[in-house]
């Protein structure tokens, strides 16, 4: 696809025109408010999310699109209220954008990456608006696992980390060593939170050593139901139910479906 700028403008000019229609003449888009679209707008960008996952480039652009609407929406709403409209959203963008990339528009120097997200979060610390403190960026809605990566990161662009990675093993081990007792103790809510230091001790492994957690779980999520239906669907051949097999039984179908993998 080579659009040209004009033709992108167009397009996003049709789609405001199309969204401004809605809202006048549709029972549906003119009585939605900020609070009913919250929920669905999550359920989209989880869509999107799958999408991505699975690189389906057909199923991206469509959930791209659906995110698009919701932005606009929430803009059009903006507007009505005489808060802001979709001119704003973009001019905001655009303005922090360019501060918060002072190796391109300015005279800092980042050659990496990592100088570009050490230099971010520096400068999202001095912005006017910006956060009061380290962690307050973090959303609290954010799923437990990706919050607990978002923190770990925050805290590293101020300095708070492990001098080697290697070291966080130790901290593995003693949570996992901590968890066990508890489990032994047979203490429900002192292992709760032992197994919550275990999660954050391997998320922070995960982060050191530049493996996304929440990929690497959906990965293992997305072969285990892969497996299990294959599981499901051999037993459902052979007339049989999952419920009146034996586990070596169910084991050996497991690793037929490990061995077409």
């Amino acid at each position: 696809m080579n659009h040209t700028k004009e033709q992108k403008m167009a397009a996003f000019g049709r789609l405001l025109d199309v969204m401004d229609e809605l809202r006048a003449k549709c029972p549906w888009d003119s009585k939605q408010t900020n609070q009913s679209l919250k929920s669905n707008t999550i359920e989209e960008v989880y869509e999107l999310c799958d999408a991505l996952t699975r690189e389906d480039n057909h199923e991206i652009c469509k959930e791209l699109g659906d995110v698009l609407l919701h932005v606009v929406f929430y803009a059009k709403i903006g507007e009505e209220k005489q808060a802001f409209d979709i001119e704003d959203v973009c001019t905001r963008l655009c303005e922090k954008l360019i501060f918060r990339h002072p190796h391109i528009y300015g005279q800092v120097k980042a050659d990496t990456a990592g100088q570009v997200e050490d230099n971010w979060e520096q400068i999202k610390q001095r912005e006017k608006d910006g956060n009061k403190s380290v962690l307050s960026g973090v959303p609290s809605a954010l799923p437990s696992l990706i919050k607990a990566y978002r923190i770990q990161d925050k805290a590293r662009h101020v300095g708070f980390d492990w001098e080697e990675r290697s070291q966080v093993w130790n901290k593995v081990t003693e949570e996992i060593s901590e968890f066990q007792t508890e489990i032994d103790r047979m203490d429900a809510d002192r292992a709760e939170a032992e197994l919550g230091d275990v999660l954050f001790s391997l998320i922070n492994a995960a982060r050191l050593y530049g493996i996304n957690p929440d990929n690497a779980l959906e990965r293992t999520n997305r072969k285990f139901i892969r497996r299990f239906n294959y599981l499901e669907e051999r037993t459902i051949k052979q007339g049989r139910s999952l419920k009146d097999m034996t586990l070596a039984e169910m084991d050996a179908i497991w690793d037929e479906a490990k061995a077409q993998e």
